[in-house]
């Protein structure tokens, strides 16, 4: 983003914190774009959130992406070969989960304030749909963790809310380029004497464009013919290639 941008978004949050419906509230924040547009060559987006607080306190920030259902499975070594054993399904996952703030997260909420707004990834309520014991449920959801920290969707980095004077704030929001399509939320909170006194949730839509918007709902809505073509033009490739070696 250019300084004159940013310089815009800031003067755009100031007006709003000075607007009479805006001073009797704690926190006011907004996005730069409500929307992150999925298109050939696709490599990541970035999107900027501004706001104000109405007073002194602390701000964090959660970016959460649509839930889902996920299985995690455990492997294990037969015969020399690692294959998929023992399994558990978790839900309510979020396809993406990020946290900001201005400071370490302990260093102005208790865990207990944390859990109760899910901020943090250790404060997730991810839900197992078969009963095991507890240290089971744990390694597994330590392993559905660690899966999405590694494909970058849980991003391990705390994000940095910078404070820009008293009381305007911003942030950058990144998605990677395997960003999972859906709606987002973005919740702020604003944190003083260790409890939240505010918050604001700003919708956030994830939504391939062009070609891929096109290859995508046909996917979805001709799945039969989809995986037809798949698998012919599978065939024709290899073929193809068959053609090519059998030549050189």
């Amino acid at each position: 983003m250019t300084g004159r941008a940013f310089r815009a978004l800031a003067v755009t949050a100031l007006v709003l914190a000075a607007t009479p419906a805006a001073r009797g509230q704690e926190l006011v924040a907004d996005l730069s774009s409500h929307r992150v547009a999925i298109s050939t060559g696709f490599t990541g987006s970035q999107v900027v959130l501004f706001g104000a607080t109405g007073g002194e306190g602390d701000v964090a920030l959660v970016v959460r992406g649509p839930d889902e259902r996920v299985v995690v499975r455990r492997k294990d070594r037969i015969a020399g070969i690692w294959v998929n054993q023992a399994g558990m399904v978790f839900e309510g996952v979020p396809a993406y989960y990020a946290v900001a703030s201005n400071r370490p997260l302990e260093a102005f909420m208790s865990p207990a304030v944390m859990a109760r707004n899910q901020i943090g990834v250790e404060h997730l309520r991810l839900i197992a749909e078969a009963d095991g014991r507890e240290d089971e449920v744990a390694t597994f959801r330590a392993a559905l963790v660690r899966n999405k920290q590694r494909d970058g969707l849980f991003p391990v980095e705390l994000g940095k809310v910078v404070f820009l004077g008293a009381r305007l704030f911003r942030t950058d929001v990144y998605f990677p380029a395997n960003v999972p399509t859906g709606n987002y939320t973005v919740k702020v909170f604003l944190i003083r004497d260790g409890q939240v006194v505010s918050a604001q949730t700003t919708p956030l839509f994830v939504s391939k464009t062009g070609m891929e918007a096109k290859i995508s709902q046909f996917a979805h809505r001709n799945s039969f013919y989809y995986g037809l073509f798949a698998v012919v033009l599978a065939l024709m490739a290899g073929w193809f290639a068959d053609f090519v070696f059998r030549r050189v």
